[in-house]
Formats: C-alpha cells, sequence, structure tokens
C-alpha cells in the first residue's frame, strides 16, 4: 500500500487533485483550487496544526484498513494482494497492537499508557506532516490539472516534478540529519533511489542544469521561511 500510495501514485502524479492522495484532507482542509471550499477553511492556517497531529494516529487505526478494505488509493485501484501480503498486513497490524497499546498498558496502566501514546503520536504526525507539506502546498508549487479531453498533462515528467516541488533550508546540516534528507525534495523527486547522502552534490547539478534551460529550481533557504509560506497559502485557499 505505500508502494502504490508514495512511490507509484505520489510520485508520478505529484499535486494533482484527485489522484495524489496526500492533497486529500477533505473536508476539513482545503489544499488546491479545485477541491471545494468550506466556510471553516478561512480558519485553516489557524488549526492545521491539530489536524497534522493526527496524522500518525489516523493513519496506523484508520487510513490503512480504509485502503485495505477499499482495494484503492484515493482514486487508483491497488493491484491484487498475495496470501503473503494478507498474512504480513495481519501480522504486522497484531504486532503493533501488542507492542504499543497491549504491552504498554498490561505494565503501567490505561491512563498513562493513554497519555504517552497520544503525545508520541501526535509529535510523531505533526513532524511528519510538516516535513511532507513544506515539500509541495507551499506558494511556488504549482497544482496542474490534466486537459479536459486527452488528460494528459501539459509537462513531461522531470519537469512536472520541477513544478511541483520545493526544498528548504538546504544548508542547515541538523535538519537534513533529522529529516533524513527530506527537505531535498526536488532531488528526492527526481532520483528516488539515490541515497539521501548524495543529494547535496547533486543538487549543484539539477540547480546548474535548471538555470541553463530555464527551469525553475525552488528552494526556501530557512525552514521558517518555508512554514510561512505554507501557512500563507493555507490561508489563500481558505478564502479564494
Amino acid at each position: 500500500m505505500w508502494d502504490a500510495k508514495h512511490n507509484t501514485v505520489h510520485h508520478m502524479y505529484t499535486n494533482i487533485d484527485g489522484v495524489d492522495d496526500d492533497l486529500d484532507i477533505r473536508p476539513w482542509m482545503r489544499l488546491t483550487a479545485e477541491q471545494p471550499r468550506h466556510r471553516a477553511h478561512r480558519f485553516q492556517h489557524l488549526y492545521f496544526g491539530f489536524f497534522y497531529s493526527l496524522l500518525y494516529i489516523s493513519w496506523i487505526f484508520i487510513t490503512d484498513y480504509q485502503k485495505y478494505f477499499s482495494r484503492r488509493i484515493g482514486s487508483v485501484a491497488l493491484k491484487p494482494m498475495t496470501t503473503n501480503d494478507h498474512l504480513i498486513f495481519w501480522g504486522f497490524k497484531l504486532l503493533n497492537l501488542g507492542l504499543y497499546v497491549a504491552l504498554p498498558i498490561y505494565n503501567v496502566g490505561f491512563i498513562p499508557w493513554l497519555v504517552g501514546f497520544l503525545v508520541m503520536g501526535a509529535v510523531a504526525g505533526f513532524v511528519l506532516s510538516i516535513v511532507f507539506q513544506l515539500a509541495h502546498t507551499v506558494e511556488q508549487t504549482a497544482f496542474p490539472t490534466p486537459h479536459e479531453t486527452t488528460r494528459k498533462l501539459e509537462d513531461e515528467w522531470a519537469i512536472h516534478q520541477l513544478r511541483t516541488t520545493a526544498n528548504f533550508a538546504t544548508d542547515n546540516r541538523l535538519i537534513s540529519w533529522l529529516v533524513g534528507g527530506l527537505n531535498f525534495q526536488v532531488e528526492h523527486h527526481l532520483f528516488p533511489k539515490i541515497s539521501h547522502v548524495h543529494y547535496p552534490m547533486l543538487s549543484k547539478i539539477i540547480r546548474q542544469t535548471c538555470a541553463e534551460f530555464g527551469l525553475p529550481y525552488q528552494e526556501y533557504p530557512k525552514m521558517r521561511y518555508a512554514v510561512a509560506s505554507h501557512v500563507a497559502f493555507l490561508k489563500q485557499m481558505g478564502r479564494a
């Protein structure tokens, strides 16, 4: 399911509403101009942290099962699962429940477990969300729509990745280490199978090539600038 959601759908159809499942936080938030706008979205730039904090918990307890039983990632059908796939899914779900729910409750009691689990889940969910959102849902990135008749995109795949993706804080070694190179999202999307330790050198080549061919290389020098741009983008989507 992760291979289909991230490696196939997200990396091939980045920032395309209705296909890229990472854009779907409806009805709580609006991330593209194509999504319906509700009155509450006017305040999404203020409350986004709450829903981002729910990512990990909802992922583990809700959306994994939704994908498993519906056999879909958004509008994209999953390939048929083998017997081994089913065994792996249920085996690790049971292991997860045993290690993160049953065993802690047995050792420390329900309330201490609940408090600890919610804090851990909220921190994990927020960090995961903000890192991925800074890569694609900021003011600089594009949200292309396929042609009404042909359903084809205007740009070829590599240019599409450049237009829909942004880097942040690539000169900050601490952030690069903490996020495992995911602040080099341009390099990650163009060369997803290359180790992140090569991203700093690779970024110089990509930046030079983009300048040579007049293509965008989108980057925020500081993480706080990217966060501010994401908040501004949420505000725009909530009111436009």
